[in-house]
């Protein structure tokens, strides 16, 4: 299980590491742009039911943390999903790889 580390806090927002590699990629082509966005995702079993939303800032400190030390082959069509939607009103919303592929 893969950590994002917000705005300093000591609690971690846990994502599984593949989706959290994916997400990163994302995140920083737009905070390198110096673009401002939203990230949503639904609670994971065993916490708390509902979601959440941060806000993404190039200002705001963030920390990626892998559990397995190589990084996973990443899947394009996932990456263009996750950065269409963060484009949009709404934000990036975590969306499952297979939600992502072409039909």
């Amino acid at each position: 299980m893969g950590l994002l580390y917000y705005d300093g806090t000591s609690d971690p927002i846990e994502i599984e590491d593949r989706a959290l590699a994916h997400l990163k990629v994302v995140i920083a082509t737009k905070l390198r742009r110096n673009e401002s966005f939203t990230l949503s995702w639904k609670h994971p079993d065993g916490a708390a039911p509902g979601r959440s939303t941060i806000w993404l800032h190039p200002s705001i400190p963030l920390r990626f943390v892998f559990e397995t030390p190589e990084p996973p082959e990443l899947h394009a069509e996932w990456i263009t999903a996750m950065a269409h939607s963060a484009n949009t009103s709404g934000g990036i919303t975590m969306v499952p790889e297979d939600m992502a592929s072409p039909e």
